[in-house]
C-alpha cells in the first residue's frame, strides 16, 4: 500500500536558506538512492514565516522504513536539527 509522509518543521529565525540548501542536499540523496520513494518534496508557507512541509510518498511501509533508516537520512539529521525552533509534526497516511 502506498503511503504519504507530512512532516512540518518551524525552522529558527534566520536560519531558513542554510535549512533549504541542507535540505535540498539531503532530498538529491533520497531521490538517487531510494527507488520506492516517488515523492520528497519542501514546501514553504506564504502564511507563516519559517513553517516547511515535507511532502513524502513511498512504496509501501518497508520503503519508509528503509528511508528512515538510511545513511543518508542519518547523516542530515545532525546538520539540519540545530536549525529548527521545535520539534517537527509527522503525520502518515495511507494511500486511497
Amino acid at each position: 500500500m502506498t503511503i504519504g509522509v507530512l512532516a512540518t518543521v518551524t525552522v529558527a529565525e534566520g536560519q531558513g536558506e542554510t535549512f533549504e540548501t541542507l535540505f535540498a542536499a539531503q532530498a538529491a540523496k533520497v531521490r538517487a538512492n531510494e527507488p520506492a520513494n516517488r515523492l520528497y518534496q519542501l514546501l514553504r508557507s506564504r502564511k507563516t514565516p519559517g513553517v516547511y512541509v515535507v511532502m513524502e510518498i513511498y512504496d509501501d511501509d518497508a520503503a519508509l522504513d528503509a528511508h528512515r533508516a538510511s545513511a543518508h537520512m542519518a547523516e542530515g539529521r545532525p546538520k539540519i536539527g540545530p536549525l529548527l525552533a521545535g520539534p517537527t509534526q509527522v503525520e502518515v497516511l495511507d494511500a486511497v
